[in-house]
């Protein structure tokens, strides 16, 4: 009688066992998972911020060219105001001339 309660503790033991055994098991291989997802999602951030990096260079790159832009505009506006000027003057001699 004793060997049978013996027997029967070492069956739930055993049972025991392999239960925490397949648990381990699972959680081992839900970690392998989310590791890889991890390494994934690592890669697509390092990728993001590449690309963001390269973003803000092309953002400097532009707002360099339209402040050029700016500055090749504003001297286009002053040539155009001295020659609006001249013009001006010339307009006035010529019809000073046919007055006379």
């Amino acid at each position: 009688m004793i060997s049978a309660g013996v027997e029967v503790k070492i069956s739930r033991l055993e049972s025991i066992v392999e239960q925490i055994g397949e648990a381990v098991i699972s959680t081992t291989e839900t970690i392998e998972r989310l590791a890889e997802r991890l390494d994934s999602l690592s890669a697509q951030v390092e990728a993001q911020g590449k690309q963001v990096q390269q973003q803000g260079y092309q953002i400097f790159a532009l707002c360099d060219a339209v402040q050029s832009l700016a500055e090749s505009q504003d001297n286009s506006l002053q040539r155009l105001t001295q020659l609006t000027q001249t013009l001006d003057r010339l307009t006035f001699l010529i019809q000073g001339t046919e007055e006379v």
